[in-house]
């Protein structure tokens, strides 16, 4: 019976009420690594701690998220996706349980790290999305999947600040590892029953990652643009916090925070994006995606002082790229479809590392050289996948004559 179920989902793809829960699953998970992020002069105050110190804690977060990448994302080509997914949801509410408890910075960097890990539950949702879903309509499921890690990102700073303030931040983790065993519970009778599909032993899917890059023309093309946009879209990000924190602006962090709402746009945005994938194809939209991005980025080198303006351009801006991502992991998705969390693993690496360096870019660029000056670079790297883009398409079109 479990096997002509499992066949029957490849055959007719995920059922609308099961996107919706992935999509779901994927905001919580997605979010559970960023609620401590407005929470940092709390808890270096309970702890007796700098605020660096705790700053410090936060960033094996990241750490983790890369591990889990490598190690815990290609599991669902490997296991039944509710068994891996229901046994990621319980490990995540286990580590925001165990954060809630740490009475030292140490322990919650550990913590924070095993939170990182599991948060990968995303990219499994995505990869899920892909095996699972029916080819002419794998980019409209993945773009839903892909709106709730972007919610996630949004909600996980906004929610997870707001529960701090009004019941602390230990209160706060154990609301989130209540949410998450939730959906563990869920999980394992709402997701794919299907038995894995990987050929290999699991050792040798993570040795075989690096190979992917090089017999897969298309995976290092998709990779490398989406590093360059995650770099810049980190940068944009990591570099406005620091230029509004600094006269003559001088805000404070609770209005700062404010402009993470034009990351809303960006949400919708990932919606539409799978739609039209699937009608005129990944290229298309992301050119679109990326042309928006660029423009967006080119007005903000020089309209800071406008906050109405600046909003506009940031919604703008996380929509394009959202657009952009969106299509193009779908390419990725798509070059092992009975088996696409080895490749989806792969390209996330490489996408995250982009991402990891214009954080750290964006911060330290803006007193470097300067708000307009950091604005720009991040305008060359998504310029340079634009180009990217266009050349990788105009050779392929070759190629086919």
């Amino acid at each position: 019976m479990e096997t002509e179920l499992a066949e029957e989902t490849r055959t007719t793809g995920l059922r609308t009420s099961v996107v919706w829960f992935m999509a779901v699953a994927a905001a919580l998970g997605t979010a559970s690594i960023y609620p401590l992020q407005p929470a940092i002069a709390g808890v270096a105050h309970s702890f007796g701690v700098s605020t660096a110190a705790v700053g410090a804690a936060l960033a094996c977060g990241p750490i983790g998220y890369m591990v889990g990448l490598a190690l815990l994302v290609p599991l669902v080509d490997r296991a039944a996706p509710r068994d891996v997914l229901a046994a990621q949801f319980a490990a995540l509410a286990v580590a925001l349980a165990c954060c809630a408890a740490v009475g030292a910075p140490w322990a919650l960097g550990l913590g924070v790290g095993m939170i990182g890990a599991a948060s990968s539950v995303g990219a499994q949702l995505s990869s899920v999305a892909g095996r699972f879903a029916a080819p002419k309509r794998r980019a409209t499921t993945l773009g839903i999947v892909t709106a709730g890690i972007s919610a996630g990102i949004l909600a996980g700073r906004i929610v997870g600040g707001w529960l701090a303030e009004v019941i602390g931040w230990r209160p706060m983790l154990l609301t989130f590892a209540a949410g998450c065993l939730a959906i563990a519970v869920a999980a394992r009778f709402v997701l794919p029953a299907a038995p894995g599909t990987a050929g290999t032993s699991y050792l040798a899917t993570l040795r075989g990652l690096p190979g992917l890059y090089a017999r897969h023309p298309a995976l290092r093309v998709a990779a490398s643009r989406g590093a360059l946009w995650f770099f810049a879209f980190c940068t944009v990000w990591a570099g406005l916090a620091v230029a509004l924190s600094q006269p003559p602006f001088s805000y404070s962090s609770e209005r700062i925070g404010m402009y993470a709402f034009a990351g809303l746009l960006g949400i919708i945005a990932t919606r539409i994006a799978g739609i039209w994938t699937d009608r005129v194809g990944a290229r298309r939209v992301i050119l679109a995606g990326l042309t928006l991005a660029t423009v967006s980025t080119a007005v903000l080198t020089s309209c800071l002082s406008s906050a109405p303006v600046t909003f506009v351009c940031l919604g703008l801006f996380d929509a394009g790229l959202f657009t952009a991502q969106v299509a193009n992991q779908s390419t990725v998705l798509a070059l092992d479809p009975g088996s696409p969390a080895r490749f989806n693993s792969a390209y996330m690496l490489v996408y995250f590392a982009g991402g990891s360096l214009g954080t750290a870019f964006g911060a330290a660029a803006v007193g470097w050289f300067g708000w307009s000056a950091t604005a720009v670079i991040a305008l060359c790297a998504i310029a340079l996948a634009l180009a990217g883009t266009g050349v990788a398409g105009r050779v392929q079109e070759s190629v086919r004559v």
